[in-house]
């Protein structure tokens, strides 16, 4: 008789939750941060006037991320409970009808009819509701909303982000303040995508290429409105 040999399997869908908020408030704090860093520098302001404009960004920007993260995926838990709640009422009061449910979904994905019979038979005895949830609403313990994570994720990766230009800013001579803010956010954007994409088992080189030519793209435009915006003034 062979024996059987089980290994531990690690999957990045595990994070999904949290790593779409992290990456997407770091990438954000940087992106916007240094832009309007490099923007109000190019309009030739003061170093007073830059460190208040990019510590302004700072606080508005994780402040924004959290309410809008929080909102957005309350908004995405309350779909998930109502539809929830459909569910266990339907499963309550025709109970056959959700039965046949399973099986054809269970069918459509390869399984025998008697087969498909089988397991919905077994799984709805054991958690009907569950059952729907994972197999009919795609729902599950990874993929479900959790607002308040999300919220306090994106506030504290924007503000990581937001940082690093304001740090240089802060330490920069004025004559090369504007190169030494875009080659240090272009770096932090190219590592902070090539750790998002190793936490998500995808391709470091194209997220890399991704975040640092809409970064780079976000600072050209900014340093040109500032640079017109000065001139006009």
């Amino acid at each position: 008789m062979r024996s059987v040999t089980t290994h531990p399997e690690r999957h990045s869908v595990k994070r999904i939750g949290w790593l779409r908020a992290a990456v997407l408030g770091a990438n954000d704090g940087i992106v916007s941060t240094g832009s309007l860093i490099v923007g109000v520098a190019a309009s030739e302001s003061g170093s007073a006037n830059i460190l208040l404009a990019g510590t302004a960004a700072l606080v508005a920007g994780a402040m924004s991320m959290a309410a809008g993260e929080y909102v957005s995926v309350s908004s995405q838990a309350d779909s998930e409970h109502a539809n929830l709640a459909k569910e266990r009422r339907e499963i309550g009061k025709e109970p056959a009808i959700e039965h046949e449910e399973l099986v054809q979904i269970y069918i459509a994905r390869g399984l025998q009819p008697m087969v498909a019979e089988a397991v919905a038979t077994q799984l709805m005895a054991k958690d009907a509701l569950a059952a729907h949830a994972r197999d009919e609403l795609g729902l599950s313990e990874f993929t479900t909303a959790r607002p308040l994570q999300a919220s306090l994720t994106s506030a504290a990766t924007f503000s990581a982000g937001a940082a690093a230009p304001l740090l240089v800013a802060v330490f920069s001579p004025a004559p090369l303040l504007i190169w030494l803010v875009s080659m240090v956010s272009l770096l932090c954007l190219a590592v902070l995508g090539a750790l998002g994409a190793i936490a998500g088992d995808a391709s470091p080189a194209r997220s890399v290429a991704r975040v640092t030519f809409w970064g780079a793209l976000a600072m050209v435009v900014t340093a040109g409105i500032g640079g017109l915006m000065g001139t006009s003034v």
